[in-house]
């Protein structure tokens, strides 16, 4: 059977699944494996609970050839199909990678355009070799434009995403210090990224540049169509309000001023870069504006939690020096009477990662704080004044045993530590 022949099955069965416990009637099943898990085994059953048809790549499981599909590898089957499928489709397709705020920016776009187009983006965070590919198997026929997310942490990841998406447009939300041991050091990182705008560079496309960053403009050179914004001098400007919690944008424009429920200045460009994408697709300003204002964070980025008097900043989604920097920049300026860090380590930053630490604690040290709790990794290597705890559980105890009263408390750290559980 060939792609062809398996692309029509999917025309009749379009939705697609790699996880019996999430199947739904009439599904094809794609039997990938993993490092604690073999697809293959779940084909059969995914059959019985009502797939319409599964892929398999093992030969002792290819037990039903009327329903099954033998290939040599399933995760280069399920990637075939959506380039297939991503041929079919003449619409937009905007993507969008970056060292921080992807998610944010990408939640952020799709609100602006939903407000007058039909669109579909990355759910969650499917942003890897598996999440691409099942985001463009999920658009509709009726869908007017698309929004994928593209995380990386290894060159020529992004570039291989680009194979599978073909990407009208683009945008690079900023490059930072992420992923160091992967990349092989931040000239890694931007290379890494720059994939994207070297594809869109070929294949005549159009870039969003944030004009702020000098970087990204000397990195889009040579791109055909280029859409800057920024703070001043690019085609779609703002102003972020200074010393609020939450952000508001003055927008030189129909989208007047944005009150967002966004913690930070750090989420201005993401904010413009939802304006120039927005106006760029002739989303009427104000409908534009209203969604992003509308827009509320979650599963822990720089979500806003109330307890008590308290006010709780949770950014425990992920981290890296320039994030950690970023949200501590930010709430040192925060107007507040007392103020506390829980702060986990920071992970996958290779031989850079003790001076990363010590960095993040001389930052740390040029401001006043209430209370500092360092937790796990490589903060228990290095010398520093404050609290130092083994885990978010230990973290947690101690916010309790705390009862801290009128307090703004930020809570950070890399996905591996687990910084949500602090308010389990």
């Amino acid at each position: 059977m060939s792609i062809e022949q398996l692309y029509k099955i999917y025309r009749q069965n379009p939705g697609v699944q790699t996880d019996t416990r999430k199947l739904r009637t009439n599904d094809i099943f794609f039997a990938l494996k993993g490092n604690n898990f073999n697809g293959n085994e779940f084909a059969a059953k995914a059959l019985e609970m009502g797939a319409a048809f599964a892929v398999v790549d093992e030969a002792a499981y290819f037990t039903r050839p009327d329903k099954m599909m033998l290939v040599d590898d399933a995760l280069e089957t399920l990637q075939q199909l959506a380039l297939e499928h991503r041929k079919q489709l003449n619409i937009p397709v905007l993507a969008i990678t970056g060292t921080n705020g992807k998610t944010t920016t990408k939640e952020l776009i799709n609100a602006a355009l939903s407000a007058g187009l039909k669109t579909y983006a990355t759910e969650g965070n499917l942003n890897n070799h598996i999440g691409v590919p099942l985001t463009i198997l999920s658009i509709r026929p009726d869908v007017e434009i698309a929004v994928i997310e593209m995380g990386a942490n290894h060159q020529l990841e992004i570039a291989s995403y680009c194979k599978i998406a073909l990407p009208t447009h683009g945008i690079i939300t900023n490059i930072g210090k992420a992923h160091l041991e992967g990349f092989g050091g931040e000239e890694g990182v931007k290379k890494a990224k720059g994939e994207l705008y070297d594809f869109l560079r070929a294949t005549n496309g159009t870039v969003f540049v944030c004009h702020d960053y000098n970087y990204l403009v000397e990195m889009s050179k040579g791109i055909p169509h280029i859409i800057t914004y920024g703070n001043k001098d690019a085609d779609y400007t703002g102003t972020p309000a200074a010393d609020t919690a939450f952000l508001g944008v003055q927008v030189n424009g129909e989208a007047g001023f944005i009150q967002t429920q966004l913690v930070g200045a750090y989420n201005f460009p993401n904010v413009m870069a939802a304006i120039a994408v927005a106006s760029h697709f002739k989303v009427p300003p104000a409908k534009a504006a209203a969604a992003i204002a509308a827009y509320t964070p979650s599963n822990n980025r720089s979500q806003v939690i109330r307890q008590g008097s308290n006010t709780i900043i949770m950014d425990a989604y992920n981290a890296n020096p320039s994030s950690m920097k970023a949200a501590i920049d930010n709430f040192a300026g925060i107007q507040a009477p007392k103020k506390v860090l829980l702060l986990g380590a920071m992970m996958e930053l290779g031989a850079d990662s003790i001076r990363e630490h010590e960095a993040l604690v001389a930052m740390l040290e040029r401001t006043h704080w209430d209370a500092v709790v360092l937790v796990g990794g490589d903060f228990k290597k290095i010398t520093h004044p404050y609290i130092y705890l083994e885990n978010s559980a230990e973290a947690g105890k101690w916010l309790q045993q705390q009862q801290l009263q009128d307090t703004y408390i930020l809570i950070k750290g890399s996905r591996s530590t687990g910084m949500e559980k602090v308010l389990a």
